[in-house]
Formats: C-alpha cells, sequence, structure tokens
C-alpha cells in the first residue's frame, strides 16, 4: 500500500499540538498558484499573535516552483488580505490569505483579486451580496470516485441527493469536518449536501457583501483540502468528473444589489438578467475551464451556446428562485460557472454587467 497522510497516527500528532509555545505563534500563508486553481502554502513564526491583517508582514517564494516564474528571477511576493483562524493548529495561529505579486509589485497572472477588489469599491454604493454553492467529488487515491466499485458502477442516479445510509453517501466524515474547521476559522459557511453524482457534495458560502465573497471561498476550498488531507482522500473541482449519465459538478452564484432586494426588485432582477444575455460569451470565458464538458443542456445545465433565463427552472442560464418571483424582490442564481472557477472571476463579471455595465479592463 502506498503511504500517504491518513496512515499517519493522528494521536501522536496532538501530543505535540498541546506544547505551549510562549507568545509566538504560526501564521499559514496560502496563495493561489500559476494553473490558477491548485493552491499552495507555507507557515512562518510570528513573535505575538497579529490582532489584524494589516498587522502581517509581506513574505516571497520561488515562483518557478508555482508555474509564475523563471528561475533566473523567481522570486514572488505575498501580500496578506484576509486572516483567520487555525483550525487545524488551533490556539493563536492564523490562515492567511494572500495576494500575489511580481517582482515588479504588479499582481500575477493568476490574481484576480486585485481588479476584483477595485470593481467592488467602484460598485459598494449598490451593496452586492453573493452566495456561491460549491460542489466538488472526493476520490480515492487512484483517483478514482470515493466509494464506487472497482471495477464498475453504482447504481444509477436518484437516491444520492441529500441520502442517508452507507449505501447512498460516501464520505461524510470529510464533510462534517470540514464543516466545522470552516465555522471555527471564521469562514461564512452557509450549510452543506450530499449532491446528485454518488461521492459528490456540496457546501455553501454566503451570504457575502463584495470581496469576502472570494476570500471565503478560497479560504473553504483550502481547508477542504486539508481535512480531505487527514483522511487520505482526494478532492477534485473538476466540472465533469465522470463521462457519462453523471452529473457535473457547478458553483451556482446566487446574487443581488441593494435594489434587488428591495420591493419591486424583481424589476431590476429582469434587467439585470437582460444585461447578462449581452454578455454571455465574456462571462463564459471566466467561469472556469472545461466547462463545455458540463454545460451540454442535460443534468440540470443550460446548453452552453444558448443563454436563458427562467422561473424555477434548472435548466436554464439564469434562474429566478420560485419565492423570489412570488414575493417580487430577492435575488438570481447563475448556474453557469463550473467547479473550477475563481470566484473572483464570476463575482466581478457579474458586478460589471449588471451594476457598472463597464468590460473596459
Amino acid at each position: 500500500m502506498a503511504d500517504y497522510s491518513a496512515a499517519l497516527e493522528k494521536i501522536v500528532l496532538d501530543r505535540f499540538l498541546e506544547l505551549s509555545h510562549d507568545e509566538r505563534c504560526q501564521a499559514t500563508y496560502i496563495w493561489i498558484d500559476g494553473t490558477g486553481e491548485n493552491m499552495r502554502c507555507k507557515t512562518k513564526t510570528l513573535d505575538c499573535p497579529p490582532k489584524s491583517v494589516k498587522e502581517l508582514p509581506e513574505w516571497n517564494y520561488d515562483g518557478s516552483s508555482t508555474g509564475q516564474a523563471t528561475g533566473e528571477n523567481s522570486d514572488m511576493f505575498l501580500t496578506p488580505v484576509a486572516m483567520y483562524r487555525d483550525p487545524f493548529l488551533r490556539g493563536d495561529n492564523k490562515l492567511v490569505l494572500c495576494e500575489v505579486n511580481d517582482h515588479k509589485r504588479t499582481p500575477a497572472d493568476t490574481n484576480y483579486r486585485n481588479s476584483c477588489n477595485k470593481v467592488m469599491e467602484r460598485a459598494r454604493e449598490h451593496v452586492p451580496w453573493f452566495g456561491i454553492e460549491q460542489e466538488y467529488t472526493l476520490l480515492s487515491q487512484d483517483g478514482h470516485p470515493f466509494g464506487w466499485p472497482k471495477m464498475g458502477y453504482p447504481g444509477p442516479q436518484g437516491p444520492y441527493y441529500c441520502g442517508v445510509g452507507a449505501n447512498k453517501v460516501y464520505g461524510r466524515d470529510v464533510v462534517e469536518a470540514h464543516y466545522r474547521a470552516c465555522l471555527y476559522a471564521g469562514v461564512k459557511i452557509a450549510g452543506s449536501n450530499a449532491e446528485v453524482m454518488p461521492a459528490q457534495w456540496e457546501f455553501q458560502v454566503g451570504p457575502c457583501e463584495g470581496i469576502q465573497m472570494g476570500d471565503d471561498l478560497w479560504m473553504a476550498r483550502y481547508i477542504l483540502h486539508r481535512v480531505s488531507e487527514d483522511f487520505g482522500i482526494q478532492v477534485t473541482f473538476d466540472p465533469k468528473p465522470m463521462p457519462g449519465d453523471w452529473n457535473g459538478a457547478g458553483a451556482h452564484c446566487n446574487y443581488s444589489t441593494k435594489s434587488m432586494r428591495e420591493d419591486g426588485g424583481i424589476k431590476v432582477i429582469e434587467a439585470g438578467i437582460e444585461a447578462l444575455s449581452k454578455r454571455h460569451w465574456e462571462h463564459l470565458r471566466m467561469y472556469g475551464e472545461g466547462n463545455e464538458r458540463r454545460l451540454t443542456g442535460e443534468h440540470e445545465t443550460a446548453a452552453m451556446g444558448v443563454f436563458s433565463g427562467g422561473v424555477a427552472n434548472r435548466g436554464c442560464s439564469i434562474r429566478i428562485p420560485r419565492q423570489v418571483a412570488e414575493d417580487g424582490y430577492g435575488y438570481m442564481e447563475d448556474r453557469r460557472p463550473s467547479a473550477s472557477c475563481d470566484p473572483y472571476r464570476v463575482t466581478e463579471a457579474m458586478v460589471r454587467t449588471t451594476v457598472l455595465d463597464d468590460w473596459d479592463i
């Protein structure tokens, strides 16, 4: 059997985590690498626990090892932008989300937070709220969906969504551990459920205003990877991890502005959908790689080449929830983003199209 993290004795680790370390603490710096999807981290010692992210120092790393620089000019800089409690080391230790900048202190190619934050500042008076439903799939060490027969397939989809029972649900321990870790960290996690394909799950983050949506979702993804590491299970955000008659994995974005949430807001929502219809392809380019394998018009998706909107229709590009249509105000759901999307790009695109009408990036 191959060696993996879950084979290590966690009780032994706990003995060392209980050791005191005066006033010093560990800060784990976390960033997005050159793929735009994978995350990296490293840890440094601070003389005392930071009270705010502004107290955290800039740091650097070898960008030639993360696909972001060459060996001749490899230094990339980490700028702390958000800080969370560390559910793994606990105590006063921190998780630190960082923006990545190159040697000229300009944003790296995969640093989409920088432009997203500028857009959110411009739209501050509109009070944009977001909630993202992050779907993902658990895999065994061999890359096969966790709990699936090694030489075949489980029964057809139907009993797995929000399922209960050992023959319907695979990997709930990972899900519950992740949920609790996010609550401890301060991530605004809102819920979780088993999804339509077995070994596929979803957690929701939000409602978050502005830039916090991207920050909290990226941190929730990091925590999910770390929790799964301890269980010896892999996580994939691939938008269509299994070909055939199986659901893909998305990151549906629920979105509203202040005027959408007020009486008569349905008119603003409808105007927003009309604006989105005119920028369909610009949005799809920002909604994640491989999404064409998922957006086929089947398995609760709209076909990639056709924009559509509707009430309570999960086969539409943009869905208006039934309750919103009845109330006359609320929010819309963009069902197009893939599970692997960058939430900074998705939320920026929504605000640019519906509020600023500005794509002159």
